[in-house]
């Protein structure tokens, strides 16, 4: 069982270092005495002893800590407290109690005479640092009844907040919620734009055939109302409602005058017409919602939208979780996206994997030949994968990396009919940033990131280099040129040798029998 020597205690209130008087071994945690002893403050004191309390200096001083110890950085303030706090051993390492596994490695780092144990590594650690927690108002000095739940409550608050408000998918989670939103308003637009087809077709059955589209059907439905009302007076309102269409205009309230259907009652109407209202309002929201999309696209991926189109990126970035998760998806990942179950059922069963998945809706797919479709699938989700790069980590939203791509895919798709020669992938983008930098906007480089030159005397070294391997490789041939000629020479009389060599042999053998 390994000696814990200190305790290491992060809280609301500050950082406390806890020297290990007596501890428990790891068997006798297990007995319910030994249980019910950390839970009493008298015996519990007497395992401990409190070295050093730091408080936070203010809330700021707090925020900023807790955050680093959430990300296991070890910070000035903590790195201090440690070097002036623990003692300094070289014949053996000290133990430290740390509830952060991250953390200790960083303290691990910092001071290579301290052994760090966590909760996962040591039973002991583990229950020393719940008794630690569960006693802190009483074990830490300078404190009053209260000051560590109210400390507590406003640090998890500021903590929440700054999470929140430096999300790096924050953007991405207004596309996410826009496009799940759309999709469920689609389904629920068609189901109830079916009911009122059904329940107003009681009443006048020829609409149905007249009117193919559902919110067109609603709307009239709405407008009309009671058939027996409809009359020529009405013709170009109900000819706004279809487009300006005189003559279905007048073919609706021709078949108005002749209809087979039932007369419904006040009531009854009154209830068609509210619900007709309500798909209405919700086929118009749809299209807001749209519009929002649209938008937002145009500002977070705006090369990915000009590419595929702004629902099937969108849906692209909701099934990946985020723009960084797509980002750091391959082409041959992301060429599958959205068919998964398919190539789990294609591996189970030794068929054929599928050649896409979301990208199938974009129009490139569609265009294509049949024997062409994987190519083109393959080729176009190679390039989502570099508009989502570009748009990930671009300083300035800008799609002309996107229209670029895109045109890729056009010359691509020509190529695959006609065999036109397509457009190179570096002239292409060339032209981008020519098209980026002549509208006046930066590449945003990052000039530190960039390798230095090399200095002018740098290349001769390596100029010497190479003619020193080339004559050593020369005289290496050379001299197996001259072993081969020796060995050619020789050839002939070799053999000669060797024959008279074994006739001498065979005359001994037989003088000695």
């Amino acid at each position: 069982m390994t000696r814990v020597d200190f305790l290491l205690h992060e809280s609301a209130v500050g950082y406390a270092i806890f020297k290990v008087v007596h501890q428990q071994d790891t068997v006798g945690l297990h007995l319910k005495e030994v249980q019910k002893a950390g839970q009493d403050l008298a015996k519990f004191g007497k395992m401990v002893q409190l070295v050093n309390f730091a408080p936070w200096r203010n809330a700021a001083d707090a925020l900023e800590n807790i955050n680093l110890i959430s990300e296991g950085i070890l910070s000035d303030y903590l790195k201090s407290n440690l070097e002036l706090n623990l003692p300094q051993s070289k014949k053996s390492k000290i133990v430290l109690g740390v509830a952060d596994k991250n953390l200790a490695g960083s303290i691990k780092a910092a001071f290579p005479g301290v052994e760090c144990e966590t909760g996962d590594t040591s039973e002991v650690v583990a229950d020393l640092l719940r008794g630690v927690r569960l006693h802190a108002s009483k074990l830490l000095k300078g404190l009053q009844e209260g000051d560590v739940e109210r400390a507590q409550l406003g640090l998890g608050h500021a903590y929440s907040r700054g999470k929140v408000k430096f999300n790096v998918h924050k953007n991405d989670n207004h596309i996410i919620r826009a496009i799940a939103t759309l999709d469920n308003l689609d389904k629920g637009i068609n189901l109830f734009s079916q009911k009122v087809r059904e329940w107003y077709g009681w009443h006048f059955p020829e609409l149905y055939s007249i009117a193919s589209d559902n919110l067109t059907y609603a709307r009239l439905a709405l407008f009309i109302g009671d058939k027996s009302g409809l009359s020529d007076d009405k013709l170009h309102e109900i000819a706004a409602l279809v487009n300006d269409d005189e003559e279905k205009a007048q073919e609706i309230i021709a078949k108005a005058k002749i209809s087979m259907g039932r007369e419904l009652s006040d009531v009854d109407m009154s209830n068609i017409s509210t619900f007709a209202g309500k798909v209405v309002k919700l086929a118009e929201y749809r299209r807001t919602l749209y519009s929002y999309l649209v938008d937002k696209m145009s500002t977070v991926a705006p090369n990915l939208a000009a590419l595929i189109g702004e629902v099937v990126a969108a849906r692209l970035i909701q099934k990946a979780g985020s723009l960084t998760n797509l980002a750091k998806y391959p082409a041959s990942t992301l060429q599958i996206l959205g068919a998964e179950k398919a190539l789990f059922r294609a591996l189970k069963t030794k068929g054929n994997t599928p050649k896409f998945g979301l990208i199938y809706h974009s129009t490139f797919i569609g265009r294509a030949s049949q024997k062409d479709k994987g190519r083109i699938s393959r080729y176009l989700a190679n390039k989502c994968s570099i508009a989502s790069r570009i748009d990930n980590f671009a300083e300035q939203p800008s799609k002309k990396f996107g229209d670029a791509l895109k045109q890729q895919v056009e010359d691509r798709l020509e190529f695959y009919a006609t065999g036109k020669k397509p457009t190179k992938n570096v002239d292409a983008m060339d032209k981008a940033m020519a098209d980026i930098l002549a509208d006046g906007q930066s590449m945003a480089i990052d000039t530190e990131m960039i390798d230095a030159p090399l200095p002018a005397n740098a290349a001769t070294p390596k100029k010497e280099k190479k003619s020193k391997d080339k004559k050593e490789k020369k005289d290496k041939e050379g001299k197996k040129e001259k072993k081969r000629k020796h060995s050619d020479v020789n050839g002939a009389v070799e053999p000669e040798a060797a024959d008279g060599e074994k006739k001498k042999k065979k005359k001994k053998k037989h003088a000695d029998e």
